[in-house]
């Protein structure tokens, strides 16, 4: 166990690079967007109102009330993808860090870095992608069906990614010892102390057979 547990070096490392890259990608852009949310919220708010505005008559029907609780449901959307850029791409880094100690393939350690980091970015930008389209669509239930192709790959990558990480981490605790080698002399042979019985012949077991 505690092998398992060195720091990896560069080499070990370098697999896992391109996933790393984008899990820190996927940090930036979630800090990013709280930056943005805290400086210009009025204004994002307002060009998702705008965007409602340009359509209510064709897509909400004159419906005012129902225009602005997508636009609602819209900011939320937009939140979410701030919460999950922090918290996905945070899980990212553990997990191929994880990996890494684990001492997984080079092959193996690619996959799961990229299949985490690229899948935090993809579920991020999905929330953000959705809370801009659901107000010119009339509901967000619409912005994520449109999107479709990016929500189901990006969590599907995640999900695959760190059941894999979990499999790696399970394996080891669920591998069992080599049963010990049968003695010839069966049930009824005896162990006889190494200091009595010298060192035992090539192939021998080291057992005596009780009379």
């Amino acid at each position: 166990m505690s092998a398992m547990l060195e720091l990896p070096d560069r080499a070990a490392l370098r697999p896992a690079l391109p996933g790393l890259a984008l899990a820190v990608l996927t940090l930036l852009f979630g800090f990013g967007l709280g930056g943005v949310f805290g400086l210009n919220e009025d204004a994002i708010k307002s060009r998702l109102s705008a965007s409602a505005a340009a359509v209510q008559a064709s897509v909400y029907q004159g419906d005012h009330a129902a225009a602005q609780a997508v636009v609602a449901k819209s900011w939320t959307y937009m939140q979410r993808a701030h919460l999950h850029a922090g918290s996905l791409g945070t899980a990212a880094v553990v997990l191929t860090i994880l990996v890494v100690l684990l001492g997984a393939s080079p092959g193996v350690t690619r996959a799961i870095s990229i299949g985490l980091g690229a899948g935090a970015l993809g579920y991020s930008v999905f929330w953000m992608w959705a809370g801009f389209l659901a107000p010119s669509l009339g509901s967000t239930g619409a912005a994520k069906e449109a999107l479709r192709w990016l929500a189901v790959p990006s969590s599907g990558a995640i999900l695959v990614a760190t059941s894999a990480a979990a499999v790696l981490c399970v394996l080891p605790l669920i591998r069992r010892r080599r049963p010990p080698e049968a003695c010839p002399g069966g049930p009824f042979s005896r162990v006889v102390p190494a200091a009595a019985r010298g060192s035992p012949p090539p192939g021998g077991c080291g057992c005596a057979a009780s009379g």
